[in-house]
C-alpha cells in the first residue's frame, strides 16, 4: 500500500491554476523562435499554428475527460498505465520526465545569456547555476510558493502579448503613419501567401507543434488544488481562445507587418522585428525582459512538472521510493532535488562528452511531445470504451467520440512518419524511439525483478512505502 503520509498538498488557489492554464503554453519560442517558422513557410505559418493549435485543443479535451473523472498528479502517465498497460505508463512517464529535465538547463542557459549581455562581468555558467538554485528553492518550500511565483511571471507574459497585439492592431489600422506601415498587404506581397508551398507549412508545423507542449501541465497542477475537476474543465474550455489570442493572432500581426523574408526575423526574433519597424524605443531590452520572464517561468514549471511526474512514478513503484517522500508542506522534496540533479548532470555532460553525444541527448526529446499526445489519445479511446461498458457517465466528454479520437491518432502517426522522411527531423524521431526502447526494456527488467522478489518474499519497494506495480 502507498504511504498516505506522503501525499501532496492542495495549496494551489483557483487564480494560480487559472493563470497556469492561460500562460502554460507561452514560452520563449513564441517571442523568438517563431521567426524560424515564418522563414520556413512565409505568411502561411498562420496555417501551421492553426493546425498545431487544433491538435492541442483536441488532445487537451481528451486528457481533460480523463483528468476530470480521476484527477492525478501523474496525469496521462497514470491513465496510460490504466488503459494500455504498466509498460506504457512507465515509459511515457519517464520520457516526459526526461523531456523536462533537459529543458531545465536549456532555459537556465538562455536566461543566463540574456542577463550576461547586461552584466558581462558574471559568467554564464555561474548565472545558470544561481538561477536554477533559486527556482529549485521556490519549488522546495511549498506548492503555494510555486503557484504564487508562477502567477506573477505568467501575468507579465500575458500582459506583454496583449500589449503587443494592441500595438500591432493599431499599426495595421494605420495609426502610426510615421513608420510607413499599415494594412496587411505583406501577407501576399512577397511571393504570395504560401511562397514555399504546402510542404513548407507542414515543416513549420513540426516546429510550432513543440511550442504548445506545456498545455497539459494544468492537469498535473490541478491535482494539487481543492477543486481539481472544476479547474481542469475550466482550463480546457479556455484553451481555444488562449491559442487563438496568444499564438495565432500575434503571429498574424507579425507576418502582416514584417516581410516574411526579412532577415531580422531570424536574427532578432519576430517580436523585436515588429517593435523595431514601429520605432518603439528600447525594443530589444523590452523583449529581453519579457523573454527572461518567460524563460524563468518555463524553468520554474519544468522543475515542478518533472518532480511531480517523478513523484507519481514513485507512488506506482516505477521510480526510487525516496521520490515520493514529502515534507510537512506536502512538497516532494527528493523528487525536486533528483530532477534538479539530473538537469545538472546534463549540463556537465555538455562540457565533458563530445558535442555529437550531447546533441543526440538533446535530439532524444524531439518527438516526445508527439508520443505524449499519441498516448493520451489511445488512453482516452480505451478508457472511454471501458467506462461505457461499465455503464458509467462522464461529466466532461471528448467531442464526436470515437471519430475525432481516431482522427488524432492517425494524424499524429502521419506526422511521425513525415518527420522520419524529412532529413532535418529524422534524427529527432530515431533518437526518441531509441530512448523509448531503452526505457521500455528497463521497465521490463524492473517488472521482472519485482515479480521475482514478490515470489520470494516481501517487495522492497512496497516495504519502503512505494506503490505496488501491477
Amino acid at each position: 500500500m502507498q504511504n498516505d503520509k506522503n501525499n501532496l498538498s492542495h495549496g494551489l488557489k483557483s487564480r494560480h491554476v487559472t493563470m497556469l492554464s492561460i500562460a502554460g503554453v507561452i514560452g520563449a519560442g513564441l517571442f523568438v523562435g517563431s521567426g524560424r517558422a515564418i522563414a520556413e513557410a512565409g505568411p502561411a505559418t498562420i496555417l501551421a499554428y492553426i493546425f498545431a493549435g487544433v491538435l492541442v485543443v483536441l488532445v487537451m479535451r481528451m486528457l481533460a475527460e480523463m483528468a476530470v473523472a480521476s484527477p492525478d498528479t501523474g496525469s496521462f502517465s497514470t491513465y496510460a498505465d490504466q488503459a494500455i498497460g504498466k509498460w506504457a505508463g512507465y515509459t511515457i512517464g519517464w520520457l516526459y520526465w526526461w523531456f523536462w529535465v533537459l529543458i531545465i538547463p536549456i532555459e537556465a542557459n538562455i536566461a543566463a545569456t540574456i542577463i550576461n549581455t547586461y552584466v558581462p562581468q558574471m559568467e554564464i555558467w555561474v548565472l545558470s547555476l544561481v538561477i536554477t538554485l533559486l527556482l529549485t528553492a521556490t519549488n522546495l518550500f511549498s506548492v503555494k510558493h510555486y503557484g504564487e511565483f508562477e502567477f506573477w511571471l505568467a501575468l507579465v507574459k500575458v500582459a506583454a502579448i496583449v500589449g503587443f497585439i494592441i500595438l500591432g492592431a493599431c499599426a495595421i489600422l494605420g495609426l502610426f503613419p510615421s513608420t510607413g506601415v499599415s494594412g496587411v498587404s505583406r501577407l501576399w506581397d512577397y511571393g504570395g501567401f504560401m511562397p514555399n508551398g504546402f510542404g513548407a507549412v507542414l515543416s513549420a508545423m513540426l516546429i510550432t507543434m513543440f511550442s504548445f507542449l506545456g498545455a497539459e501541465v494544468v492537469t498535473i497542477a490541478a491535482a494539487e488544488s481543492d477543486a481539481a475537476g472544476k479547474q481542469i474543465s475550466k482550463a480546457t474550455n479556455s484553451v481555444i481562445w488562449r491559442i487563438t489570442l496568444f499564438y495565432i493572432l500575434s503571429i498574424f500581426i507579425v507576418v502582416a507587418l514584417v516581410p516574411w523574408n526579412d532577415p531580422r526575423l531570424a536574427s532578432e526574433g519576430s517580436y523585436v522585428a515588429v517593435l523595431n519597424i514601429l520605432n518603439v524605443p528600447h525594443a530589444k531590452a523590452i523583449i529581453d525582459f519579457v523573454v527572461l520572464t518567460s524563460v524563468t517561468s518555463c524553468l520554474n514549471s519544468s522543475l515542478y512538472t518533472a518532480s511531480r511526474m517523478l513523484y507519481s512514478l514513485s507512488r506506482r513503484g516505477d521510480a526510487p521510493a525516496c521520490a515520493q517522500v514529502t515534507a510537512r508542506s506536502g512538497t516532494p522534496i527528493y523528487a525536486v532535488m533528483l530532477s534538479t540533479g539530473a538537469a545538472f548532470l546534463t549540463v556537465i555532460a555538455n562540457y565533458l562528452v563530445p558535442s555529437k553525444v550531447f546533441g543526440f541527448l538533446m535530439a532524444s526529446s524531439g518527438a516526445i511531445a508527439l508520443l505524449v499526445y499519441l498516448v493520451i489519445a489511445i488512453s482516452q479511446l480505451r478508457l472511454r470504451k471501458r467506462l461505457i461498458a461499465e455503464g458509467k457517465t462522464l461529466s466532461y466528454r471528448m467531442w464526436l467520440f470515437p471519430w475525432l479520437t481516431w482522427g488524432v491518432i492517425l494524424f499524429i502517426s502521419a506526422v511521425l512518419v513525415l518527420m522520419l522522411l524529412r532529413p532535418d527531423h529524422r534524427l529527432e524521431v530515431v533518437s526518441t524511439m531509441a530512448l523509448a526502447i531503452l526505457v521500455v526494456c528497463s521497465g521490463l527488467l524492473v517488472t521482472r525483478r519485482r515479480r521475482r522478489v514478490e515470489q520470494g518474499g516481501a517487495n522492497p519497494l512496497t516495504s519502503s512505502g512505494s506503490g505496488v506495480a501491477g
